[in-house]
């Protein structure tokens, strides 16, 4: 045995042969190569890939002349507009750490977010100006502040130092930036939306960042220059990291400041959209759409979908509106989606409510993401491939977050063992495939049996006047507790508790039905996510 690896021996890495992994290339590729291509639509506004490259260095060189660098947050408080996406570039580009605001977020929580990740700069859209306003007063500190005036918002109060475009005039045009010199380096702080207590700092790297965007063209099979909806808000999740994926394939950034029926329809059939991401509550708006909303397309539509499980009802619907409809699910600390429902080719010869059912699994792993497990939480052990074994959902690889900010406690627990634990539970099927059952604080014990909130909420969903359901515990002296039901009915449709609740007995284990129902609209987030803790409260 000779004491050397050859394969080491004067085969050094170097600037030639290693560079730091990092999306911000896409965008320097995508003008080099498609200078005229459409980049980036808002309205009347149009960028082809020249101009928008030089407004995120106009944005990256202003910034950088305000001391903004390494080590450095900036906080957008954005819609889906131009500087929200500009800012997914020029921001990471002089080092700084791109932090996008929840714009549903109230001034307290805003404050804190600013406070907590020590923003040095606000870019914000004027609409907010009644939120911002008492938030930076809360603040105490001075930081830039930048104005946005849309011309397709409402328009509101300046409070910033000068305009955004102002500021972009003071920039350099050819300005080329920071590289990461580590790919480990940060490019985006995202705040988890907490039920309880303080929201979370989850912390992107570059190569994450760079890795998951490509997963996306991956999992999806996405051509070159899709057309690409912002239904989704850029400021969750990094925007699945599609700011960065579009990009990556020259695509055109089809910005949406406000997410309704008629806007999606006009944007299908005027722009040609191809593809879009939206929790189920935008499929259900999109199915919902008037007839005076509805324009007719002659494109196939890909729709990418998260957050709750989405009911087979709906994706059967979809699919019968021209729309094909992929499932993942992720959450803030993996980038947003890291796993995917891989579709098999038997599965086309199923009846199409078969196929929905299948679809509304969870799936397999993303491409980029190294390893998937429903394992015993206590000892991470895999648990059998049964379909029924009900265990805690873990993740590992290369698109999982750093960490917290400035939170090692939640930090240890959140990679203890060396796997990120989601608290999510599920089973995974004989075929590997996993399906969430629901988060570990959602399972209902009713007489010591486990109830999935989940399968009912499915249950519900199948009746036809039902337009968004949640399902949670509601204290019971004699079980503990029972399922209670809030439902939000389709316009003009009625249904009675007693009727919904005779079709749960129809459909599932009796034990598993609601003993009670809610009528009325669902609290819930701006990414569609129905917020069960406010309807916790009102079971007590």
């Amino acid at each position: 045995m000779s004491g050397h690896d050859p394969f080491e021996l004067h085969l050094d890495r170097n600037t030639a042969n290693y560079v730091p992994l990092s999306p911000l290339g896409f965008l320097e590729r995508a003008a080099e190569v498609f200078p005229e291509r459409p980049a980036v639509v808002h309205g009347r506004q149009r960028f082809t890939w020249r101009e928008a490259a030089a407004r995120c260095r106009r944005l990256a060189s202003a910034l950088a002349r305000r001391g903004i660098g390494v080590g450095d947050t900036v906080a957008v408080m954005c819609p889906n507009t131009p500087p929200m996406w500009e800012a997914h570039f020029g921001v990471p580009m002089t080092g700084a750490v791109l932090n996008a605001l929840n714009v549903r977020l109230d001034a307290e929580t805003i404050a804190f977010i600013l406070e907590h990740g020590e923003a040095k700069a606000l870019i914000t859209d004027s609409e907010f100006h009644a939120t911002i306003a008492p938030a930076l007063k809360r603040l105490g500190r001075k930081i830039l502040v930048i104005d946005v005036d849309d011309p397709q918002g409402p328009g509101g109060a300046r409070l910033g130092d000068l305009d955004y475009e102002a500021f972009l005039a003071e920039g350099d045009p050819e300005f080329r930036g920071r590289r990461p010199q580590d790919e480990w380096e940060a490019i985006s702080l995202n705040y988890t939306s907490g039920t309880t207590g303080n929201p979370k700092g989850v912390v992107y790297h570059h190569r994450g960042a760079y890795l998951n965007a490509l997963g996306n063209v991956l999992t999806w099979g996405m051509q070159a220059h899709p057309i690409y909806l912002w239904t989704l808000p850029m400021f969750h999740c990094s925007g699945w990291c599609f700011p960065w994926t579009v990009t990556a394939l020259a695509g055109t950034h089809v910005c949406l400041r406000r997410v309704e029926a008629g806007a999606i329809y006009q944007a299908l059939a005027e722009e040609g959209v191809t593809h879009l991401c939206g929790a189920p509550i935008v499929m259900q708006m999109i199915l919902g759409a008037t007839p005076q909303q509805k324009r007719s397309f002659p494109q196939q539509v890909q729709m990418m979908t998260a957050a709750a499980p989405p009911p087979a009802s709906v994706l059967a619907a979809m699919q019968q509106e021209g729309f094909e409809v992929t499932h993942v699910y992720g959450l803030t600390e993996v980038y947003g989606p890291a796993v995917v429902c891989a579709w098999q080719d038997d599965w086309n010869e199923k009846p199409i409510a078969a196929q929905a059912e299948l679809k509304s699994r969870q799936g397999v792993a993303y491409p980029v993401l190294e390893e998937l497990m429903v394992a015993d939480p206590e000892t991470l052990q895999p648990l059998p491939w049964d379909g029924e074994t009900l265990g805690e959902v873990f993740m590992r690889g290369n698109i999982v977050m750093k960490g917290y900010l400035k939170n090692p406690s939640a930090t240890d627990r959140a990679l203890a063992g060396g796997w990120f634990h989601t608290g999510d539970l599920g089973v995974t099927h004989p075929d590997g495939y996993i399906q969430l059952k629901d988060r570990s604080k959602d399972i209902i014990i009713s007489g010591g049996e486990n109830i999935s909130s989940i399968e009912v909420e499915s249950a519900l969903y199948r009746h036809p006047a039902v337009s968004a359901v949640a399902v949670v515990a509601k204290p019971d002296e004699t079980w503990g507790e029972t399922p209670c039901a809030f439902v939000e009915l389709k316009p003009g449709a009625e249904a009675s508790a007693e009727e919904l609740i005779a079709f749960c007995r129809d459909n599932l284990a009796h034990y598993k039905c609601p003993r009670h129902v809610v009528f009325g609209e669902l609290p819930k987030t701006s990414t569609g996510k129905i917020q069960k803790f406010m309807l916790r409260e009102q079971t007590g």
